[in-house]
């Protein structure tokens, strides 16, 4: 296995003050009221901010803990949210009717109860409660202002995928 230290074709590079070589992506409409929410709702911090010319988000970085998320509102290509495009898209409409994750995000938390508790009183959408999962994890769902999904996790026990009905590695 590589690492991001090692060299040779299979490299994963990364800036040093990335915690992780994977960072996921989002497109907002309003990128400033998405970083407002996803601090106030979510306990992101802002790690930097480019703003366009029109003041819009060209580019922004938050953190919680170890994970970086990026976003920006897409210029010039009439980008609609997951909420918006919903309203007129009944295949969309029809994903929205169970809480699961049909692309989101994960991130772990060290209190899950209270931070399903912070994202409620922020005004999140909270698909599925706090819960206790059989593979060690306590997690809850919810969506944010622009309806993009996000299942928040705490680690609560080591359990081996073979006892909770998995199977491990290749």
């Amino acid at each position: 296995m590589t690492t991001d230290t090692e060299t040779g074709p299979e490299r994963n590079t990364r800036p040093a003050d990335y915690p992780s070589a994977i960072v996921p992506m989002l497109a907002y409409e309003d990128g400033v009221a998405a970083i407002q929410f996803l601090r106030a709702a979510f306990g992101f911090t802002e790690r930097m901010r480019f703003t366009n010319d029109d003041g819009s988000i060209g580019h922004a970085e938050l953190a919680l803990g170890h994970a970086v998320i990026a976003l920006a509102t897409p210029p010039g290509i009439g980008y609609e949210s997951p909420k918006h495009h919903r309203e007129h898209c009944t295949t969309a409409m029809r994903w929205t009717e169970q809480p699961w994750l049909v692309n989101g995000i994960m991130v772990y938390v060290d209190d899950v109860d209270a931070h399903a508790a912070r994202a409620r009183e922020a005004g999140a959408l909270v698909l599925s409660e706090p819960a206790d999962q059989p593979y060690g994890v306590r997690s809850y769902r919810v969506e944010d202002l622009e309806g993009h999904r996000w299942m928040f996790s705490q680690h609560t026990a080591d359990v081996a995928p073979e006892e909770w009905g998995a199977t491990s590695g290749e």
